[in-house]
């Protein structure tokens, strides 16, 4: 009978070995000439046992043992933690080697600002060490962090402090139009929003306060009510068996990512079901294999695609979210096309045994990539912050024939900063003139930032080539390992003082 990986840990195990063997960053300057190198080492908390160790409840775990006999854990979600860190701050990660073995944790993050230059600015470069290291359960470090960083952080995060709206289902022109009307109209401020459309499915987060009170809606009448009057919304122009989720929930503690929970919605509302291949907005075909290797216990997922801003935390999350964990990965940019390589297993400690699990995470990635992918024209907003500012935004949209394709808007103080990328209802095209009329009708600054381009499908012809998601099992060892174990030598081996390093306390 195959043993099956199941690590257990104690909690009051895991904030000791943190305390004796804290995260280690080491920002490095020097080793390449055009990029700045992150490096993070982490202890993984692991259980050794010889045969069989005792759950709380006296019940014994199975753990898959190693060759060397040593027991490697890896903690779920780590490496997800790392990059959404480096990502917030908009960095670009050109090349990335992370392994996981033995016992120990290693990242090495190639990573440059937006303009390619190597990262300098000394309270960003403590930041960036500060915040890989911070413990997960010190909710206050942030605030404190950002402080140190002087500015304030590009808002990733939706506030728990206020009421949020979380709507799923089929798009079309005029929804938020439609929705940010009802929300003005029954006193919600809102104070951010972000919105994805991808694949006729749509996926939105608001963030609300109490326009008279201020704070979060607490009272249960108008919140039921205001969730009746917007279900009416959504239901108004589904067809029967529509998929569709409204869901308005009160401040919790902690922090919701939006980048990730807006894959976490669209993931839930099944955007990923036509995708069996296609392209990311440019023409380029987004490309996926799956292999299986028996002999070394992993499932081999590649990832060809255009590379752009994200793409890792895109992919990183959706392996995450789906329960797979990463043990080792290659990601690197070869001119505008990226390739990411990842050894994954089941939280079980399995592969991926079927051809229906093998396409279904060939489909989510695709979905993944695809989510991010502009389509229209960027127009960026800034103007002075309003009761039914939203409202009024996407009204002049829709009058003037608008679709809203992504949304991010939010208030800082008593502006407001939004970026909306906009096509006519058909997907083509904004027609010039029509940027002018909506700058008188709004206000404030408007710019068209860039046009990005359409779907393929409208600009060529609708018969276009679709690539099909290739997803494989092959039982010979077909693995890089070797090459991505000497690059993490080469990196570990001057893992000492060099440049920035630093260790939580």
């Amino acid at each position: 009978m195959e043993n099956i990986y199941k690590p257990y840990f104690d909690p009051d195990y895991e904030s000791l070995i943190e305390r004796i063997h804290p995260p280690r960053v080491c920002i490095d300057n020097d080793a390449c000439q055009d990029c700045t190198l992150v490096k993070v080492l982490i202890l993984i908390k692991v259980t050794r046992c010889k045969g069989y160790s005792e759950a709380p409840n006296g019940e014994p775990l199975e753990i898959k043992k190693k060759k060397d006999g040593v027991d490697s854990a890896n903690k779920h979600g780590i490496l997800l933690q790392m990059v959404q860190v480096l990502t917030d701050l908009d960095l670009v990660i050109s090349k990335s080697y992370i392994c996981s073995d033995g016992g120990w944790f290693m990242d090495v993050f190639h990573v440059t600002d937006q303009l390619g230059n190597k990262l300098t600015d000394e309270s960003l470069l403590l930041y960036i060490q500060q915040a890989l290291c911070a413990n997960r359960k010190q909710q206050g470090i942030w605030k404190e962090l950002q402080g140190r960083l002087g500015r304030e952080m590009n808002p990733r995060h939706f506030s728990t402090e206020h009421t949020a709206f979380e709507l799923t289902g089929t798009d079309r022109p005029g929804l938020m139009s439609e929705i940010s009307a009802v929300l003005a109209e029954l006193g919600c401020h809102v104070t951010a929003a972000v919105a994805w459309t991808h694949n006729s499915r749509v996926a939105c987060m608001i963030c609300l306060e109490d326009e008279l009170k201020g704070g979060p809606i607490r009272d249960p009448k108008s919140l039921a009510h205001l969730e009746e009057q917007l279900e009416n919304v959504v239901e108004a122009h589904h067809k029967s068996g529509d998929r569709r989720s409204v869901r308005l929930t009160a401040p919790v503690a902690g922090r919701t990512h939006t980048d990730r929970r807006l894959h976490q919605l669209m993931f839930g509302d099944k955007d990923y079901e036509n995708c069996c291949g296609g392209c990311d907005g440019t023409g380029d075909r987004i490309q996926v294999s799956i292999e299986n290797c028996k002999e070394k216990g992993y499932s081999v997922v590649n990832v060809k695609s255009r590379d752009r801003p994200k793409l890792l935390f895109d992919t990183v999350c959706t392996l995450t979210d789906m329960h797979y964990v990463v043990f080792h990965a290659a990601v690197s940019s070869r001119g505008s096309i990226a390739v990411q390589e990842y050894y994954i297993r089941q939280m079980d400690g399995g592969t991926l045994g079927s051809d229906s699990e093998r396409n279904r995470v060939a489909q989510c990635l695709i979905a993944a990539i695809e989510r991010r992918v502009t389509h229209g024209l960027r127009l960026d907003i800034r103007i002075k912050n309003r009761l039914g500012l939203l409202s009024d935004i996407t009204r002049v949209f829709r009058e003037n024939g608008l679709s809203i394709r992504m949304a991010e808007i939010g208030v800082q103080g008593e502006r407001a900063n939004g970026s909306f990328y906009v096509t006519d209802f058909s997907g083509r095209d904004v027609n010039p003139s029509t940027i002018e009329l909506i700058r008188k009708e709004i206000g404030g600054t408007i710019m068209a930032a860039n046009k990005s381009s359409v779907p393929p499908s409208l600009a060529a012809s609708p018969n276009r080539d679709r690539s099909m998601a290739t997803s494989r099992v092959e039982n010979r060892p077909r693995f890089s390992l070797g090459s991505l174990w000497s690059q993490i030598e080469r990196f570990s081996s001057n893992f000492g003082p060099v440049g920035w390093c630093y260790s939580y306390p």
